[in-house]
């Protein structure tokens, strides 16, 4: 049901039900956050001297500004940065985060445990092993049945990264764990979508995703995923080799679909040359996988047979609005046509894209009584943990990320778009 509040003196608006104003369902605290917070990001300039602020902040011995011994700072940062981008540090704090997100509309939510592993760091493989299952094993327990936890087998130290980069099979203490997490997940009924690493241990990851999958993907359900970077120009024979080889071992492949978050690190040579190109790869292998037809982009591996895809499940994570709109579009033209759909997730992060995951949650409401309509299923990914665990882990994703970081123009401009309807809302100018 539409509901709508509104008094005077406040532009404090929610209007859940109506798919013309997708952003009425934020809270004011949340929209005039995100305006603020991508104001920054947006600015090239102002984003380099933020984050280098907060490096420092977070860095800093002077206890004048270390979050852990001055409250006005740790007070600042949190109703801030942390607030808009993490769920809490508690069970209780992500708890409420989660349940708020799914009172907005979204279907659930992708929880990340902030725990990562720098590249050059030495790591003791005992040790971080049981950080790393501890930490994954509190993050399903959190999470919710139908829920998504996300994760990076990097997270399991030096020794890890070093494996897969080798392309070695997990040692025995890793896949005692491994399986432990997608034990724990299957029982749930949670999904893990474990985050793609660099080119240089790419293969390693894959295999490791793929030896999980054949353990637990089972019945046309998909525990573990593996991540397609689409700005890779191997991604597209990546995928085509893996639908086979679930096709001829008999499980269901978990697809997760990103642009790519290693254009800083990762070999240029093997990244498409230009966003266009990353781009018709991103929306060529959507149309495949919700087709469940391979096309130009998309091809058969080698020596497969042109079959349909059968075998998938997938997770579109895009803060695109051109890539989500062309999904869309082919979803409902199928369910139109009465075809069978892909069981298919969109994902975006939280404190960003508000405009995209709401207006996918609007048009499902507005579809709510049509059954020939699809009902997508939005979900936001959200990190938890730590404060200084947490802003450590988003400003290495910025630095990684920096593209998508200044690309958040488009949410700053419909923040200040919804700012100025609730103003003349509340002053009865509209």
């Amino acid at each position: 049901m539409a509901s709508s509040t509104h008094s005077a003196g406040s532009f404090e608006t929610v209007d859940s039900g109506n798919a013309a104003l997708p952003l009425a369902a934020l809270p004011l605290s949340q929209v005039l956050r995100t305006y603020l917070i991508t104001s920054i990001s947006s600015s090239p300039r102002i984003l380099g001297a933020s984050t280098s602020l907060l490096r420092g902040m977070l860095n800093s011995r002077n206890p004048l500004f270390r979050i852990d011994t001055n409250p006005l700072m740790r007070g600042l940062l949190w109703e801030t940065f942390y607030k808009q981008f993490c769920a809490g540090e508690t069970e209780a704090q992500v708890s409420k985060t989660c349940n708020d997100l799914r009172n907005q509309g979204y279907a659930g939510v992708i929880l990340e445990y902030a725990l990562e592993v720098l590249k050059d760091a030495e790591g003791n493989e005992q040790k971080d092993v049981a950080v790393w299952r501890k930490g994954m094993l509190d993050t399903v327990d959190m999470a919710a049945p139908g829920d998504f936890v996300g994760l990076k087998w990097s997270g399991m130290g030096a020794t890890a990264m070093r494996r897969m980069a080798d392309n070695k099979e997990p040692s025995e203490r890793m896949n005692e764990a491994m399986h432990a997490l997608c034990k724990a997940a299957a029982e749930k009924d949670i999904a893990l979508l474990p985050a793609a690493e660099e080119t240089w241990s790419l293969t390693g990851f894959h295999n490791w995703c793929l030896k999980m999958q054949r353990a637990y993907n089972t019945g046309g359900k998909s525990v573990v995923y593996s991540t397609y970077q689409a700005y890779l120009k191997q991604t597209p024979a990546d995928l085509a080799r893996h639908l086979a080889i679930a096709k001829k071992e008999g499980f269901t492949l978990g697809a997760k679909m990103v642009r790519g978050a290693y254009l800083g690190s990762d070999d240029r040579s093997l990244i498409h040359p230009n966003v266009e190109a990353t781009h018709t790869c991103y929306d060529g292998i959507a149309s495949a996988l919700i087709h469940r037809k391979y096309n130009d982009v998309l091809q058969p591996a080698q020596d497969s047979v042109n079959e349909p895809i059968t075998n998938i499940n997938v997770v579109l994570a895009t803060h695109n609005d051109v890539s989500v709109k062309k999904a869309q579009a082919l979803r409902q033209e199928q369910a139109a046509r009465g075809e069978k759909l892909t069981p298919l997730t969109f994902g975006q992060l939280q404190g960003m894209a508000d405009e995209v995951s709401c207006s996918l949650i609007a048009a499902a409401r507005a579809n709510a009584g049509n059954e020939n309509a699809v009902k997508e299923r939005v979900f936001k990914c959200t990190t938890w943990g730590p404060m200084y665990d947490c802003l450590n882990y988003l400003l290495r994703r910025a630095a990684e990320n920096k593209d998508a970081a200044g690309r958040t123009f488009e949410t700053r401009n419909a923040m200040r778009v919804e700012i100025w309807r609730r103003i003349k809302r509340t002053f009865m100018l509209a």
